[in-house]
């Protein structure tokens, strides 16, 4: 068995990998998860890198630390709207894009209510990133490798990833948040030359649904329903969990 593998899938790094091998890895992490940029030496994360080399840094620990940086975060969360950063991180983490409007509604609130960092680790922390890639796997997309996958969810991930040429920074806007909300399959189609803009990402608007219980008695439970626009998306959910609200769906008005 040689030091490394790899297929049209995947990259692993071993105990006797050489140091061309971990280059291979890096550069291998770099395209996943950062959504496939140009990383100038400037911008390289040499301690990681350094750490990833002497095993300190498992190839898990190592994508969390990119993850986690300014370079992803300046890129992926400042500059995109928030269904945007929510689906690009499935797709860079685990593989894959989401599968409903739970799933979207459930990161978007954690991202707000627990912060960044947290955000980021239910992604590399879950069990299904554990089963898929385990502790020295780089992540990859599993449009290909996934039994029994949906003609959907091969759409939707050709949606995200349209090849070695895209770059995850270039769009702004969600791709998915028709098809999501409505759990209908994405049409396969030319890519869009109007890839929008951070300015166009503040401009959508969000429709927020809350269940809360009346004051009145605690049998009665009120449906409350919220236009947000995208700047103001953290500063609602908020004010929302201050009054003990629940969230029910975070829906992008399309």
């Amino acid at each position: 068995m040689g030091s490394i593998v790899i297929n049209a899938s995947a990259v692993e790094l071993w105990q006797t990998s050489s140091a061309d091998d971990v280059q291979t890895v890096i550069r291998a992490v770099y395209k996943q998860v950062l959504g496939n940029p140009h990383v100038m030496e400037s911008e390289r994360f040499v301690k990681a890198e350094s750490q990833l080399g002497d095993r300190s840094l498992s190839v898990r620990e190592f994508v969390r630390a990119i993850a986690k940086s300014e370079f992803y975060r300046d890129r992926y969360f400042t500059s995109c709207a928030p269904y945007r950063f929510v689906e690009l991180n499935f797709m860079h983490f685990l593989g894959r894009p989401p599968q409903s409007q739970a799933e979207i509604s459930e990161h978007i609130v954690r991202c707000v209510t627990e912060g960044y960092d947290a955000e980021i680790d239910s992604y590399i922390d879950s069990d299904e990133y554990q089963t898929a890639f385990g502790e020295n796997v780089v992540p990859f997309s599993r449009s290909n490798t996934q039994a029994g996958q949906s003609q959907v969810t091969f759409n939707r991930m050709y949606a995200l990833n349209r090849g070695d040429s895209q770059i995850s920074s270039a769009v702004k806007s969600s791709q998915l948040v028709f098809e999501v909300a409505t759990n209908s399959s994405s049409k396969i189609s030319a890519a869009s030359v109007d890839l929008g803009g951070s300015g166009e990402a503040n401009k959508k608007k969000f429709k927020i649904v809350v269940q809360g219980s009346k004051f009145d008695t605690r049998r009665r439970v009120s449906t409350s329903t919220y236009l947000v626009a995208g700047d103001n998306m953290t500063s609602q959910i908020q004010r929302i969990n201050r009054t003990s609200g629940k969230i029910v769906s975070i829906t992008e008005v399309v």
